[in-house]
C-alpha cells in the first residue's frame, strides 16, 4: 500500500459528514488528520450513536461517525478560550492543510478564519466546504446535502420518475460524500501546486456546486435547447432498446448499456437466445429499431422475463456488450470485483466491534488502503499536546482551565 500523503498533516475543524469525509479520504491516503472537537459536545455526529440501534444494526457501531472520521486523531479543544485558540494556532504551525466547514460568522468570532491561521502559518492550505458557495447573498447560510445538494442543486427533481411530480427520495449523506471527495481532490491539487510553486492557496467547494457538476449534461442541454424541464424517458421511449432496464422472471432487473447498438446487436441476440431477431426486418439496424422501438423493447422484455437473474448472469457472462445486474446494497459485499479490488476494508473499533468500511475510491499502485476506526471523543488530546512539547503538568493545567478535555 502506498500512503501517498504520508508526512502531510491536516488540521480539521469541521463537523457532520461533508467536509469531514474529505479528511477521511486524506487519512485513507496516509495523511495525519487531527480532528478538533469541543471538549463537552464533540462532533454533533456523535449524537447519532443510537441510529444503529434504531436501524436494527447488530452492534453499537455509529456508522455515521465512522464513515467520515476513520483514521483520524481526535483532539478536544475549546476554541472559545484563549488557551484553546493558542493551542489551535500551535497545531496550525505544524500543519499543511486547515480544513473547515464552519460558517463565516463562527470562523470570524472564534478567530480561525484564513487571516488568523495564515498569521501563524503563511504556507498553510486553507480548505473550506460550503452549502451554496464562498460568494453571493447566501454565503453565510448553512447547508446540509438534503437542502443544498439534493434539493437546491437539482438532483432530487432530476431523478424523479417520469410519471411522478414528487422529488426522488435521498439516501443518507449521498451529497456529503461526493462533496468530500471533490474537496479532497482540490486539496491534493493545492498540495501539488504548493510543491511546484511555493504558493499556498485557499480551496473552496460547495454541495450545490458538486450537484451541478454531476448534473452538467442536463444543465447544458436544457440551456442550449431552451427547455424548462429535463428530458425524461420511459424505457420504451429510448431510441436504442439496448440501453435500459429489463425485469427478470424473479422480479430482479438487468441494465443494458450498449451505446454502439449495431456493433453488438447480433451478439446480444445470440446470448439472449433470440437469433431470430438478428435479421428481422424490423430490427436489423439501429435506424429501424428506433422506428420500431416499442415492439423491439417488448420482445426483449418478454425474453428477459422468461428466466431468473441467476440464469441470465450465466447466459450473458461472455457477451461483448456492456450490461450489469441491478444489485442491492447487501449484495455488493459478495461481488467478485469488490472482493478482488478491496473496495470494502475490515475495521475494528476501540470496543472490539468488527465491521467494514468503503475505502477511498482512488487507489495507488493497485493496492487498497488499510483503514483505522474513527477516534473516540478527545482520544488523542494528550498525545498530540505532548508532541507539541507540552509537559504533563502543562497539559493538566489546560484540562483544569477547561481549554482541553
Amino acid at each position: 500500500m502506498t500512503n501517498i500523503l504520508s508526512g502531510t498533516r491536516v488540521l480539521e475543524v469541521a463537523a457532520w459528514t461533508f467536509v469531514p469525509s474529505a479528511g477521511a479520504i486524506l487519512a485513507d491516503w496516509g495523511a495525519d488528520v487531527l480532528k478538533i472537537e469541543h471538549p463537552a459536545t464533540g462532533d454533533p455526529q456523535r449524537g447519532l450513536s443510537t441510529m444503529g440501534v434504531s436501524l436494527g444494526a447488530p452492534t453499537a457501531v455509529n456508522f455515521m461517525m465512522e464513515v467520515p472520521n476513520r483514521g483520524k486523531r481526535s483532539v478536544a479543544i475549546d476554541l472559545k478560550t484563549d488557551d484553546g485558540r493558542e493551542l489551535l494556532y500551535r497545531l496550525a504551525e505544524t500543519a499543511d492543510v486547515f480544513l473547515t466547514n464552519s460558517l463565516p460568522d463562527m470562523r470570524e468570532s472564534l478567530q480561525f478564519d484564513v487571516e488568523h491561521i495564515r498569521a501563524r502559518n503563511p504556507n498553510i492550505i486553507y480548505a473550506r466546504g460550503h452549502g451554496q458557495g464562498a460568494r453571493g447573498p447566501d454565503r453565510r447560510k448553512g447547508g446540509y446535502d438534503g437542502a443544498s445538494y439534493w434539493s437546491r442543486g437539482g438532483v432530487g427533481d432530476t431523478l424523479r420518475a417520469p410519471d411522478s411530480d414528487e422529488p426522488a427520495g435521498m439516501r443518507p449523506a449521498i451529497g456529503d460524500v461526493m462533496g468530500g471527495l471533490t474537496l479532497a481532490g482540490g486539496i491534493a491539487a493545492a498540495l501539488f501546486h504548493r510543491e511546484k510553486t511555493g504558493e499556498a492557496t485557499v480551496v473552496d467547494t460547495s454541495l450545490m456546486g458538486t450537484a451541478m457538476w454531476q448534473l452538467q449534461p442536463d444543465i447544458v442541454m436544457t440551456s442550449l435547447l431552451g427547455l424548462d424541464e429535463v428530458v425524461r424517458f420511459k424505457n420504451n421511449a429510448i431510441a436504442n432498446p439496448m440501453v435500459g432496464n429489463y425485469r427478470t422472471q424473479d422480479g430482479r432487473w438487468i441494465f443494458l448499456n450498449m451505446m454502439q447498438a449495431d456493433k453488438f446487436w447480433a451478439d446480444f441476440c445470440t446470448h439472449l437466445g433470440r437469433t431470430d431477431l438478428i435479421d428481422d426486418e424490423r430490427y436489423r439496424d439501429a435506424t429501424v429499431r428506433a422506428e420500431n422501438r416499442d415492439s423491439c423493447v417488448e420482445e426483449i422484455r418478454a425474453t428477459f422475463a422468461s428466466r431468473p437473474l441467476a440464469e441470465w448472469r450465466e447466459a450473458l457472462a461472455t457477451m461483448a456488450g456492456v450490461w450489469a445486474p441491478v444489485q442491492r446494497v447487501p449484495e455488493l459485499a459478495h461481488d467478485e470485483q469488490v472482493i478482488a479490488n478491496g473496495y470494502l476494508r475490515p475495521v475494528t473499533d476501540n470496543h472490539g466491534n468488527d465491521f467494514e468500511l468503503v475505502g477511498a475510491p482512488v487507489q495507488f499502485d493497485e493496492q487498497p488502503h488499510d483503514l483505522r476506526a474513527a477516534p473516540e471523543h478527545g482520544e488523542h488530546t494528550d498525545e498530540v499536546l505532548a508532541e507539541l512539547g507540552y509537559s504533563w503538568d502543562e497539559i493538566v493545567a489546560f484540562k483544569v482551565s477547561g481549554a482541553v478535555l
